[in-house]
């Protein structure tokens, strides 16, 4: 299932909710992607990134929507469908990244060397050859 049930919800931009489409067809153009999105609502931004080099779709685009709605029907409507007969996926572009949860020291690894408290765990260091002097 896509995404997973406990996944957090997206984080909403200033301008728009902005959908990122992957797999976009290297011949694709601004006029068919705009097509096929505008089936769900208005497209506030449509970004179609060229390679300078060829000139070809980089294969991605980026379509921005006024609402949450808009932008949720597309990608629930778009996302594993075939365009340019290539699958395109659809997704939020921003999304919140999962809570994190506090960890004890133990669960973390804990201190390692060193550990004043207990004495434990200190490293053993074979003696100096020259008698304990340092440099």
């Amino acid at each position: 299932m896509f995404p997973p049930p406990n996944f957090p919800p997206p984080k909403r931009p200033i301008e728009g909710w902005i959908v990122v489409v992957t797999g976009v067809h290297e011949e694709a153009d601004e006029d068919a992607l705009t097509e096929k999105f505008a089936e769900y609502g208005e497209i506030k931004n449509l970004h179609l990134n060229l390679d300078r080099r060829t000139g070809y779709v980089k294969g991605y685009a980026l379509v921005e929507y006024e609402t949450y709605k808009e932008a949720k029907t597309a990608i629930e409507a778009t996302n594993g469908t075939k365009f340019y007969d290539q699958t395109i996926h659809a997704d939020f572009a921003f999304i919140r990244a999962p809570a994190q949860t506090e960890r004890t020291r133990e669960e973390r690894g804990g201190r390692r060397f060193n550990d004043r408290r207990t004495g434990h765990g200190r490293r053993n260091r074979s003696a100096s050859p020259a008698g304990g002097k340092r440099w």
